[in-house]
């Protein structure tokens, strides 16, 4: 980046617009926020009206896009260097890092008090801290400090269905911790084989991600690991109040599709996966985010043949 761009970057343009403070949000992570807690919103017992439910699930999206805000406000000196974070609104100067700070903690401060109020405290209370835990924990300490930062920081990105369930429940049961445990073991797996064909994104930054650290033959071996660990776990979801049997035959499809992609990864020959463009590994990042999706659209439609009649185990 030219000195020119590094200076607009930290000043800003003055002429940031709509496009530019919705890309603070991380929409694209925001999506995946907003589906899995409105699938633990419908998969738990009871119900609240449509408009509450909406309004829900509508600050848990502003809190979730609240962090992003935040992560993008700490990041932004390491999102200047990397290849892949260098169009952002901050790095490419459209907002500076105070405002992107002062917008994260308004949206914080609002979605948390408006979830509270439209549910109850112990969802809004929850959001609170899944904020918390993605800006604090895993920005500021985990991902600059350790290799485990993807592993442990996951869990951020795994309370959304749970804050779900809690807006109508007002509680957390085992249901919701699984939802939780399905994102929080498939993390790893999915960031990993990302960083497979990033590494040199994470050398620059000096982010300590596993394949910086440990080497990428050490990744391919975590990744096999995790996703053997992961897919009993997503399996057994089936034999559970919110799983059933059309849930349960996708996830055996679905993990059956996932082990082989890690099985392929892990076989890899270094030398050879280079001079492939890491087709593999890419093919399987691919796979990992339909993963996720598919298997809480599942539990989506698990749920409403449950409550049909049709679907469960009787």
């Amino acid at each position: 980046m030219s000195d020119a761009s590094l200076h607009a970057s930290e000043t800003g343009t003055g002429d940031a617009g709509f496009r530019d403070y919705f890309a603070l949000l991380k929409p694209r992570v925001m999506s995946l926020v907003v589906f899995t807690a409105l699938v633990g919103l419908l998969a738990a017992p009871g119900s609240v009206h449509p408009i509450v439910g909406f309004a829900a699930i509508l600050f848990i999206a502003v809190g979730g896009g609240a962090s992003g805000a935040l992560n993008m406000w700490w990041d932004a000196d390491i999102d200047r260097i990397m290849k892949r974070t260098q169009g952002r609104p901050i790095p490419m100067g459209k907002i500076t890092e105070g405002e992107a700070y002062a917008f994260g903690i308004a949206l914080a401060g609002f979605s948390v008090v408006m979830l509270g109020l439209a549910t109850n405290l112990f969802a809004g209370a929850l959001l609170a801290f899944t904020i918390f835990f993605y800006v604090v924990v895993y920005s500021m300490w985990l991902k600059r400090s350790t290799p485990q930062n993807i592993v442990i920081g996951g869990a951020a990105g795994a309370f959304p269905p749970m804050i779900g369930w809690a807006a109508v429940t007002g509680d957390v049961s085992l249901e919701s911790i699984l939802m939780f445990a399905l994102i929080f073991m498939w993390t790893p797996p999915h960031f990993w084989a990302l960083a497979l064909f990033m590494k040199s994104d994470y050398h620059k930054a000096d982010v300590p991600m596993l394949t910086v650290t440990h080497g990428r033959r050490a990744t391919r071996t975590h990744i096999l690991v995790y996703t053997v660990l992961l897919a009993p776990l997503a399996i057994g979801i089936g034999f559970t109040s919110i799983g059933g049997p059309f849930y349960l035959a996708v996830a055996v499809v679905l993990n059956a599709l996932f082990l082989k992609g890690a099985w392929d990864i892990w076989r890899r020959d270094e030398a050879v996966a280079e001079a492939d463009s890491y087709r593999i590994e890419k093919k399987v990042f691919r796979l990992s985010l339909i993963y996720l999706f598919a298997h809480f659209a599942a539990i989506w439609a698990q749920t409403m043949l449950n409550e049909a009649g049709l679907g469960g185990w009787g």
